[in-house]
């Protein structure tokens, strides 16, 4: 549970669910079409986000942060929530050399930025990962992005590098900036 004083709630973080992807795909889509944390400019539809939801579920890879439902107060189980923001982790390269390693993503709805649920989400998402035996976690994130390096950071993750001009959207280069973070040790 975390208290969002500015707006005196508490966000509840927990797995995801299949009913949680209309709001995830709704968050990731929004994402896609006015941001550049997400480096496509293909929308998700309704199948293929459900597929992809469905990848995450079976790794138990998913959570979502939820507002204002029953059970957010206590900590209980809640219903009614607002689904607030996402995060997943998933295989960092498809190689099996690479299989101890995962990538992160956490994505905040407009609006709800800046909050602590990036901070909420990360957390755990970074727990989860840890207590599913995984080594390292990666970042990448588009090197302008000041709050997700601060976030990054504040977790223990650690600047290895930069790509320059690494992807393309709305028409510009941008950088990628490459994080870590040990889980093990």
């Amino acid at each position: 549970m975390v208290p969002i004083y500015e707006k005196r709630e508490v966000v509840r973080v927990r797995s995801a669910t299949t009913a949680d992807g209309e709001a995830i795909r709704a968050i990731r889509n929004h994402a896609v079409a006015t941001s550049t944390a997400l480096w496509t400019d293909t929308r998700q539809s309704p199948a293929d986000a459900a597929a992809w939801l469905a990848v995450h579920l079976a790794r138990g890879s998913a959570l979502v942060a939820e507002a204002g439902g029953q059970g957010c107060e206590s900590g209980e189980s809640g219903e009614g929530g607002e689904i607030v923001g996402f995060a997943v982790y998933g295989p960092w390269r498809d190689l099996d050399g690479y299989r101890h390693t995962v990538e992160n993503s956490v994505y905040v709805r407009e609006g709800s930025q800046g909050l602590g649920i990036g901070r909420a989400l990360l957390g755990a998402l970074v727990d989860a990962a840890r207590a599913a035996g995984h080594h390292s976690m990666i970042a990448g994130i588009e090197s302008g992005n000041a709050p997700s390096v601060r976030l990054h950071r504040r977790f223990g993750f650690t600047e290895v590098g930069t790509v320059p001009e690494a992807g393309l959207k709305f028409g510009r280069w941008f950088d990628l900036t490459l994080m870590r973070l040990a889980l093990e040790g």
